[in-house]
């Protein structure tokens, strides 16, 4: 039977991209739920639909709503129930939340309570996913990865207001019994990115013969790593998590050291690249020359962090894996924003 799912912050990057996959890999009715903030652009659905027949872009219904608002009993009539909630709205930048911290607290924090609320009184709600980061764990040593359950440790106001988020999560199933999965993403990249992101805007810089700025440690030796995810890949995973919501609980609440009985997933990235790594991959892949220096970007702004890194064994284990590895996807990426140059200007 075909299903019919909620996406908030749908227009933003991996919300488009979500709506994309579902609608290519399912027969599901969405709706995308968005404000059209600085990173909503519904001009991405116009883009990624091209070619689409009429019956195939009309399952996709757009509502504008600011979380920050209770859902009210209008748009709730808009919505008019749904099996599936992917809540992936949220402000998502940590140098603007370093500057105005408590806008990042209304849109994480507040934002969640609302969409977990309306949740609540729901009759039929299959499952309500929250996207949450890799950040909420903090810097992560030299071969350190941290596991679903591992304990917060929030360097910026980013971070810790999804970490908030996740707590409300755990305590709405705790106490309504509410469906949840929690996902940790790592670092995720793909078309029609915002190019304030560290890999459109690195493309940015080479196209327009810009040095490129690489954040290293204090001694300028390191440059700090991630483990990098493509967005079609996040996408999959996030459509194997809902496809095996009770196995994957099953299987981690076999754990009896596991007390809360949300689900907790992480999404793992394919390779761990250093800063310089992938400026150098994106040059060779444009043919741009890359100039580039290595700063103190850790020090002089505090609540960055050198190394992230999350263990992806689980959802591994559980039969999922990402189906492009780094640097074909880092190719295709390049070679789409060279054919629209449009989406790398702002």
């Amino acid at each position: 039977m075909s299903k019919k799912v909620l996406v908030t912050g749908g227009a933003g990057f991996i919300g488009h991209i979500l709506i994309k996959y579902i609608i290519d890999n399912t027969d599901w009715e969405v709706i995308s739920l968005d404000r059209l903030d600085y990173s909503g652009n519904l001009n991405r659905f116009e883009h990624m639909f091209k070619g689409y027949d009429k019956n195939t872009k009309s399952r996709l219904k757009i509502i504008y709503h600011d979380l920050k608002s209770e859902i009210s009993n209008l748009i709730e009539s808009q919505i008019n129930d749904v099996d599936i909630i992917y809540h992936l709205a949220a402000s998502s930048h940590v140098d603007r939340s370093i500057v105005d911290p408590l806008t990042f607290v209304q849109d994480n924090v507040l934002a969640t309570a609302n969409i977990l609320n309306y949740a609540r009184s729901m009759n039929n709600l299959e499952l309500l996913v929250y996207f949450s980061t890799d950040e909420v764990f903090g810097p992560a040593k030299p071969g350190q990865s941290f596991k679903e359950w591992d304990r917060y440790n929030s360097t910026n106001p980013y971070s810790a207001a999804k970490a908030g988020g996740e707590e409300l999560a755990i305590a709405f199933e705790n106490t309504y019994n509410l469906p949840i999965a929690i996902t940790h993403c790592m670092n995720v990249y793909g078309e029609r990115q915002h190019p304030e992101k560290y890999i459109p805007n690195t493309l940015w810089k080479l196209k327009n013969n810009k040095k490129i700025t690489i954040h290293a440690n204090k001694d300028k030796s390191k440059p700090g790593s991630r483990h990098y995810l493509y967005s079609e890949d996040v996408a999959s995973s996030v459509l194997f998590i809902t496809n095996n919501y009770k196995k994957l609980k099953s299987i981690q609440f076999s754990n009896k050291e596991i007390g809360p009985k949300c689900l907790k997933v992480n999404i793992p990235g394919t390779k761990e690249l250093d800063n310089l790594e992938v400026a150098q991959l994106i040059s060779n892949f444009s043919g741009f020359d890359l100039d580039y220096e290595l700063v103190d970007f850790h020090s002089s702004r505090p609540g960055h962090d050198l190394r992230y890194a999350i263990d992806g064994e689980f959802i591994m284990s559980a039969g999922w894996k990402p189906n492009y590895t780094v640097e074909e996807s880092l190719e295709r990426m390049v070679q789409w924003y060279l054919k629209n140059p449009e989406w790398l200007e702002f």
